[in-house]
């Protein structure tokens, strides 16, 4: 089974070797048909500190790392 990429905005660089990043999707309403926009915030691992505010990256699943931080960042996105 592959692990899950998703593709989001870093919003905050300071904790050490963590960054949170927003991935937005789009949704359906179920009864009205109107799609809305909806975010969730992950805490992604960065071992270097590379990755700085308002950068689009690319995160895939992995272990937990602590608490709340179960991603990793990959890469930049294009």
């Amino acid at each position: 089974m592959s692990k899950k990429l998703l593709t989001g905005i870093v919003v905050s660089d300071k904790m050490d070797k963590t960054r949170v990043v927003k991935v937005e999707t789009l949704k359906t309403h179920p009864k009205y048909k109107r799609r809305y926009r909806s975010h969730k915030r992950y805490k992604a691992h960065d071992g270097n500190n590379e990755y700085k505010v308002n950068e689009k990256v690319v995160i895939e699943e992995a272990n937990p790392m602590s608490k709340d931080k179960q991603w990793k960042i990959i890469r930049r996105a294009s």
